[in-house]
């Protein structure tokens, strides 16, 4: 079983910057596709970005494409999340998930991935 620990989180300003960190223990996570996901409360659970085992491919969701960036050291166990140009509508809690197993692409789909952190909050100020 993996434990994954989502940090980062906070107040940011509109147009400003947040990285989030995702630390794992338990297993590594060089065999495995990793995203983020984020959530509003009343809302689900929508995809924000993945990246692949070996991090040759990434994906985005078209509100944070140009944005965000998804980047992983396998050495450290360790996925992060960039945030620049922070929106107020980027407010939500954020969460690492690790995905079933790896792929040549990366999984969109939340139903691919069965470990989750616990979310981090990011509030956007305007």
């Amino acid at each position: 079983q993996v434990q994954l620990v989502e940090s980062g989180g906070g107040l940011g300003q509109a147009g400003g910057s947040l990285r989030l960190a995702c630390a794992a223990s338990g297993r590594t996570l060089n065999m495995y596709d990793m995203g983020w996901f984020r959530q509003a409360p009343g809302m689900e659970r929508e995809f924000v970005a993945c990246i692949n085992w070996n991090a040759d491919v990434t994906s985005y969701a078209d509100s944070v494409n140009g944005r965000f960036t998804i980047s992983r050291d396998n050495a450290k166990n360790t996925v992060y999340l960039q945030m620049n140009s922070l929106k107020a509508e980027d407010t939500n809690i954020y969460y690492c998930a690790k995905a079933r197993m790896y792929s040549s692409t990366c999984y969109r789909a939340i139903g691919e991935y069965n470990d989750w952190g616990q979310g981090t909050q990011v509030t956007v100020s305007s």
